[in-house]
């Protein structure tokens, strides 16, 4: 037994070093373990939050340049669940690295890290999801414009040899969810094509930030979806193929809807197709196709449209272009042509028809028109044009280019109801005429532009019943002629009830002025002068005549203030007129004048007629201003019968002879206590005492001198004046014979009062009674139609 238990105490101590060892050693290793992880852990929390290097940053770089990818990175730093992410990527041209395209803000990096050892590439693929694509602003816009970006972006991108493949990609644009899928080829040894200018890449960002600005404008109710495939050479894109599609259900931009719009096009071989371009809206619907060769510039297209054009329009703030057109029923635009697009201005060639139902142009209602039309971009050609109206029809054709307009219309149209269409300066004009009948115009227009100012054309006119200033007329034929502000009526024919004028009027809305060439009328004055100018109508409503007289007329007529009116008018009539003087109505036969209207003044000139079997000669000059009503006038009157003057101012039938004389005065109006003037007057065979004024005088004389009384005076004669409504003679005298009258004294028309003396003159064999001559002087009192003669020294 000793020798056996010997051993067993000898192995204790051997053990314990062994157990002690081992606890080291599991020490050792579970504390490198804890520095591992925390080291592991440190440095993922490092590069979580710090990121890689610039050397990480410069290799990541690198390797997207190889495929094709110009791009610098701001940092990258590794996620525990999604691996090694690139933040704040900035994707440049590859063909200019200056031009930014846009700005990522988180890309997880798929990495193959054997090959990132062993120096090979190592980028198997990009996978992005819920960043933001941000393009750049054009140079020199406001940097608060909105931006073209692509929100909610997710996509996976592939590297496989010499290839980029894009299996999905999606995101927002402007409203718009945006679909793409497809792969391009990347060689090794791939050249850019032909670098872009800055000036080409500045045009390219402000045509994308229009497309921004345009999209925000439109409200969608539910997103549309775009769809694009593509496929070519990184190499050149020019080359590529896409496909695209754009669908959409409800959208509206202003108060302008849309309802199922669809489009579909294709880009391949350098060519841009689209093969569908169609919407609905309120009225219609629309419809068109194009394609566009890149390398010629060459485009085509073809569209048919039944819209609400109106509201299309206004919803692009062009509302303007058609203000005054209004479509009740859809028109329907047929349009084909083709473009030089490219490089320069556009240069366009396009056709169509147009057709309209119903519509109305400046209020005016139509029942529908159509017209064929062209457009080289810079021309424009309208031609049978056919506008129906529920009075007639209008037919045109129009050619409008770069320093040449011309218009040629007729129309059968009631004049009334076109009205509306005559320019702004004319409008006054056209308002005072009246055509309730049928018309018919036919037109000539040319002009260096647009712009109805610059026109000048010719043209014919005819009407029926009408009305011109509220003076009707039965028919206008005329010739017309305008432009530089005018409208000339040539050669124009007017016919009234009773008589017809013709001639040349031109009416000139610029200058303010009426001219008048070779006029002759037979129509009567007082309406006749108001086509001329109604104002003119008071210097000719006191001369009315029984029948129209023949007038001729030449001359300019100023309005609205202007200084240089000088219109002559010459008239003849061969019946009656009526002129109110002193009271009464003078009837004067086969009257010749000379008028002559200048500034605020008439001057009737070589005034000629007949009077009571006698003649009557005088002038005048009047002022026509409105608060000066001031004339000059004088006439002469030779041979009148005297017994039908003293019945038209004394009622007395009875009395004899003729007379003669002459009268110069100046007035104020109508006002008889304004007249200042003078004149004379002698009466030859005249029964002077059977005067209603003489008459008590010729019962009195008659007593003393039987048969004295009712003597026939061989002569009778005065000179007098006329001032504040009172007649004064000095000379009065009266030739009977045997015996005379000298007297002097007033008669006051207005306020009808006499005072007058008179004596007995003898002569001859009267001589004898000289020395009683005072006991035959008598005095006239009283009122002027019933005088009281009394002897004036008994």
């Amino acid at each position: 037994m000793p020798i056996a238990e010997l051993p067993e105490v000898a192995h204790i101590p051997q053990q314990r070093r062994r157990s002690l060892g081992r606890r080291v050693i599991v020490t050792t290793i579970r504390f490198l373990a804890v520095l591992l992880l925390g080291a592991l852990a440190g440095g993922g929390w490092y590069l979580a939050k710090k990121g890689f290097g610039q050397k990480w940053r410069g290799l990541v770089v690198e390797e997207l340049r190889k495929h094709g990818v110009e791009a610098s990175v701001r940092r990258i730093t590794l996620d525990p669940f999604r691996g090694l992410v690139a933040q704040d990527v900035r994707i440049f041209d590859y063909k200019d690295r200056e031009n930014v395209i846009g700005r990522i803000s988180r890309v997880s990096l798929d990495v193959n890290y054997a090959a990132l050892l062993q120096h090979q590439p190592f980028l198997n693929g990009i996978d992005i999801r819920n960043a933001e694509l941000t393009l750049p602003l054009p140079a020199g816009l406001d940097p608060k414009s909105p931006r073209a970006q692509l929100k909610k972006l997710n996509a996976h991108i592939y590297f496989p040899p010499d290839q980029i493949y894009l299996s999905q990609a999606d995101g927002v644009f402007c409203g718009i969810r945006v679909s793409a899928t497809g792969q391009m080829i990347k060689r090794n040894d791939y050249k850019p094509s032909k670098e872009d200018t800055e000036a080409e890449w500045q045009a390219r960002l402000m045509i994308l930030q229009r497309v921004v600005s345009d999209l925000n404008r439109f409200k969608f109710r539910a997103e549309p979806r775009l769809q694009i495939k593509f496929s070519g050479d990184i190499a050149q894109l020019e080359n590529a193929r896409v496909e695209a599609t754009l669908r959409c259900e409800w959208l509206q931009r202003g108060n302008y809807q849309i309802r199922d719009l669809a489009l579909a096009g294709e880009y391949s071989d350098q060519t841009l197709s689209v093969t569908q371009c169609e919407w609905l809206d309120d009225l219609g619907r629309f419809s068109g196709n194009a394609v566009w060769r890149r390398s010629t510039g060459d485009l085509e297209f073809q569209a048919q449209s039944t819209l609400n054009v109106r509201a299309l329009l206004a919803s692009f703030g062009l509302a303007g272009a058609i203000s005054d057109l209004i479509f009740l029923a859809p028109p329907r635009l047929d349009l084909s042509g083709r473009a030089k697009v490219g490089e320069g201005q556009p240069r366009w060639q396009a056709i169509g028809r147009a057709n309209f139902e119903r519509f109305t142009f400046r209020g005016i209602p139509f029942l529908g028109g159509n017209a064929e039309f062209s457009w080289d971009g810079t021309r424009t050609m309208v031609r049978d044009i056919h506008i129906r109206h529920q009075t007639g029809e209008l037919t045109a054709q129009l050619l409008d280019a770069p320093g040449d307009f011309r218009l040629d219309l007729a129309s059968t149209i009631e004049a009334n109801a076109l009205r509306s269409l005559a320019p702004a300066d004319m409008r006054e004009f056209v308002e005072e005429w009246d055509w309730p009948h049928a018309s018919s115009v036919q037109l000539t227009i040319r002009g260096p532009s647009r712009d109805s100012a610059t026109w000048k054309g010719d043209g014919k006119l005819q009407l029926d019943r009408g009305r011109f200033r509220t003076i009707g007329f039965n028919g206008v034929t005329a010739e017309i002629h305008f432009g530089d502000g005018a409208v000339t009526y040539a050669n124009f024919r007017v016919i009234r009830d009773e008589g017809v004028a013709t001639g040349t009027m031109t009416y000139d809305y610029a200058h303010h002025e009426t001219r008048l060439s070779n006029i002759r009328s037979t129509l009567r004055p007082t309406e006749a002068i108001y086509w001329i100018d109604p104002k003119l109508a008071k210097a000719v409503t006191p001369y009315i005549f029984h029948q129209p007289p023949t007038v001729t007329a030449n001359g300019v007529y100023q309005f609205r203030g202007g200084k240089h009116t000088r219109l002559e008018f010459n008239v003849d009539s061969p019946g009656q007129m009526d002129y109110v003087f002193l009271g009464k109505t003078l009837p004067l036969d086969h009257i010749a004048a000379k008028l002559l209207f200048t500034d605020d003044r008439l001057q009737i000139i070589d005034l000629n007629g007949a009077i009571f079997s006698g003649t009557v000669r005088g002038a005048a000059d009047i002022s026509l201003a409105r608060e000066d009503q001031r004339y000059r006038a004088n006439v002469a009157v030779e041979r009148i019968d005297f017994p039908r003057l003293t019945d038209l101012y004394f009622k007395y039938k009875t009395a004899q002879g003729f007379m003669n004389g002459h009268f110069e005065w100046t007035g104020v109006g109508s006002d008889v206590r304004s007249i200042n003037g003078k004149g004379e007057i002698e009466v030859r065979n005249g029964d002077v005492f059977a005067i209603p004024i003489f008459g008590p005088l010729s019962d009195l004389l008659d007593k003393v001198l039987p048969g004295i009384g009712y003597h026939v005076a061989r002569k009778a004669s005065a000179s007098f004046t006329m001032r504040d409504g009172v007649i004064r003679t000095p000379d009065f005298h009266v030739d009977g014979g045997l015996f005379g009258m000298v007297g002097h004294g007033e008669a006051q028309c207005v306020d009808n009062k006499i005072d007058f003396d008179l004596r007995i003159d003898a002569s001859g064999a009267g001589f004898v009674l000289t020395p009683f001559y005072k006991f035959f002087e008598y005095k006239a009192e009283g009122s002027l139609s019933h005088p009281t003669w009394r002897p004036k020294n008994f």
